[in-house]
């Protein structure tokens, strides 16, 4: 099956070349110059990966990443790749990116071989697993917890939870440090890659949507107040049921 690619680029000959360059690679990709015309056929349309402009003529790409991860109208996109492409480098702006679902960020001016190999990564790690791999290796499961890293998947109770790519380096990080806390400024250094130093609510603000998709499993991940998140060193046995307030009480909500 072809892999489709959506680019959301409003300067026509770097889109063009955008597209070009991912089409010699076997990658078939569908330009958009302005937020609306991306919007309407992302709507109907279901990409493997979409590569966002950062400063649209009509819209910022941060309400459009946005849009498709609350969106219930495009519920697919939950946990489709999100590239944001921009000229802007500030570390500010790519804490803005993270906080809204974006998955990477790339500061232009930038070399097409470089983004094709990292779009091939984000797609290579979306895929599911050979028959040839090794699922031991790939796989963790921890209680009624089960992360398919290779595939990016995770489940509870073998029923799937729809995670994005960074919901799932989260959490993987918390499940290897287990019984460990971890505080903010050491997530958002090891998972985001931005600085410590910054004073933002991206590593909150995902803990709490990774929270309610794991649903009963939610207080696997425990507040260490004053300090940060743990992942508990050991499975819990009887989990509340999802949305109950026992639940929010051990995890110290």
């Amino acid at each position: 099956m072809t892999t489709r690619i959506a680019i959301v680029e409003d300067e026509k000959d770097l889109a063009r070349s955008m597209a070009f360059a991912f089409e010699q690679e076997g990658i078939e990709a569908a330009t958009f110059g302005d937020g609306d015309s991306a919007l309407r056929s992302l709507r109907e349309h279901t990409f493997d990966l979409v590569l966002l402009d950062l400063m649209l003529p009509d819209m910022s790409g941060l309400d459009i990443c946005r849009a498709l991860r609350t969106d219930e109208a495009f519920a697919a996109y939950q946990e489709v790749p999100i590239i944001m492409v921009t000229a802007s480098g500030d570390e500010v702006d790519r804490v803005h990116g993270f906080e809204v679902g974006a998955d990477d960020y790339v500061v232009k001016p930038f070399s097409l071989r470089e983004l094709i190999l990292r779009v091939k990564a984000v797609l290579r790690r979306r895929s599911p697993k050979t028959q040839t791999e090794n699922t031991n290796a790939t796989e963790v499961i921890f209680g009624r917890l089960r992360v398919d890293r290779s595939g990016c998947r995770v489940y509870v109770d073998d029923a799937e939870r729809k995670v994005t790519m960074l919901e799932l380096k989260l959490l993987d990080t918390l499940l290897k440090r287990k019984g460990r806390v971890q505080t903010r400024e050491t997530l958002l250094s090891d998972v985001w890659g931005v600085s410590p130093e910054l004073t933002t609510r991206t590593v909150d603000t995902h803990v709490k949507r990774l929270r309610e998709k794991l649903g009963p499993m939610s207080n696997y991940i425990e507040t260490v107040r004053g300090f940060g998140y743990r992942f508990c060193a050991e499975p819990v046995s009887d989990a509340p049921a999802e949305g109950s307030s026992s639940a929010s009480a051990d995890r110290g909500d």
